[in-house]
């Protein structure tokens, strides 16, 4: 279930966008006069799931989800229908435009995915704020992780700034994008009373941008251990435990935080142990049997429930400038990233991924405002990896037609086939090597 709940939510979130993108294409070319054959949402060799002739073209709905296409006449695309080209150029044909209404035609879809992502980031916020944790609330400092630990880290610090920028927002992943796509190289925190600075060495940019740390948390709020609820079979609440109970102490050792307990019940597989609870400011002992993994069957509060959050929120007026800010930086990111990777920072096997990585990003639980923060980005990453000049991509056509308008020469129509082939093989070919590394990683594990 979880597993069509996540292809569920990406393929409506592709089908928005990939419609949007090739009107995007349709609706300039039918400005400027240009016969649009086809509009397709996935693609069809072979045979469509759904077809409908209106006027010129043919609407349709593909059966292999690996895109949408507009069959603009008179244009060299992913059909290679180089029948049409043999014969004189018409009037209505794409190739008798004039280079700036091409242009126009092919940036079309790119153009409606940047601003269509900037728009629904703005929507979101308008519509939903944004809620975050001040990290002045997180009062018990931070708890850390073997990597956070690696880092230079340490359990009870207080995160001041990084990289000179103030942490005023608690979320761990700004640690990990700024290491990973800005290369901070120090963090700020308070430890034990005293400010001090810990230097980030280079090669967490590779370690960060892994697979295998793919939604890591550096580190979290440090909070007391509550019961928030039990697992089936709990033997803690077998043994009288109640939600709400606050654990502080193990065999007579207090345990004051949830990481305390982790560590100090680790050794104590399948034994008898004695859990000290606190329960409306009185001490109770409990006595029972861990599990063989060393767990007594309690899920902890989350932080929410020590350190109150705050939502900011915006009228129309604020969210549009705050959601075009939020996507530009967002596709500045994205951006930084490639850099990364062609400087060999990051390994492009262990940075991408196919549609089951996109999927997993929605999430195994319809949450719309995660849904739609999710296609906003998808969208802009659409637009950019479109813009590439690779033929066969809107951004290869734009390249030609931009050597075309300063040369004053059109490349020839075979030249156009040849080129859209190859860079129709290279799509593919990532397409591919993307989805395998997904089937790589669920298979074989890395």
């Amino acid at each position: 279930m979880d597993i069509l709940v996540m292809a569920g939510q990406l393929m409506l979130s592709l089908s928005i966008l990939i419609v949007l993108h090739e009107g995007g294409h349709f609706l300039p070319a039918r400005f400027f006069g240009t016969r649009v054959e086809k509009f397709y949402l996935f693609f069809d060799p072979g045979f469509s799931l759904f077809k409908k002739k209106i006027g010129e073209t043919e609407y349709g709905i593909g059966w292999l989800p690996l895109g949408g296409y507009v069959k603009i006449s008179g244009m060299i695309d992913e059909s290679f229908d180089s029948e049409q080209m043999q014969g004189e150029p018409q009037e209505w044909e794409f190739r008798s435009k004039p280079a700036w209404q091409r242009l126009i035609i092919m940036m079309g879809g790119v153009t409606v995915n940047f601003f269509l992502g900037l728009l629904i980031f703005a929507g979101v916020l308008w519509y939903y704020g944004q809620s975050y944790l001040p990290t002045e609330n997180v009062k018990y400092g931070i708890a850390v992780d073997s990597i956070g630990y690696e880092i230079g880290l340490r359990e009870g610090d207080n995160i001041l700034a990084i990289n000179g920028q103030a942490f005023d927002k608690f979320n761990s992943r700004t640690l990990l994008r700024e290491i990973v796509i800005n290369n901070a190289n120090t963090i700020e925190v308070r430890r034990a009373g005293e400010n001090m600075d810990i230097p980030i060495d280079n090669r967490f940019v590779g370690v960060l941008s892994s697979y295998e740390n793919k939604g890591i948390s550096l580190f979290m709020p440090r909070v007391p251990f509550v019961a928030a609820k039990f697992s089936a079979d709990s033997p803690a609440k077998t043994a009288g435990m109640e939600v709400k109970d606050s654990i502080i102490a193990l065999n007579g050792t207090p345990t004051p935080f949830f990481t305390d307990f982790v560590t100090a019940i680790a050794p104590y597989k399948g034994q008898e142990v004695t859990v000290t609870v606190s329960r409306n400011g009185v001490a109770r002992d409990l006595t029972l049997t861990t599990t063989d993994e060393a767990k007594i069957g309690v899920y902890p509060a989350d932080p929410t429930y020590f350190f109150p959050t705050k939502r900011q929120e915006y009228s129309l007026a604020q969210a549009i400038p705050a959601g075009a800010a939020l996507g530009w930086g967002t596709l500045t990111d994205q951006l930084k990233a490639f850099g990364q990777m062609f400087r060999g920072k990051i390994k492009a096997s262990e940075s991408l991924g196919g549609f089951a990585s996109i999927g997993g990003m929605f999430g195994n639980e319809w949450v719309w405002e995660r849904f739609w923060t999710m296609t906003a980005i998808l969208s802009l990453i659409l637009a950019f990896m479109n813009l590439l000049p690779i033929p066969a991509l809107d951004g290869g056509h734009v390249m030609f037609l931009l050597y075309e308008a300063v040369s004053g020469r059109k490349p020839s129509d075979k030249f156009m086939e040849y080129a859209t082939l190859a860079g129709f093989v290279v799509v593919i070919g990532l397409v591919i090597f993307a989805n395998g590394l997904d089937i790589k990683r669920i298979f074989f594990g890395g």
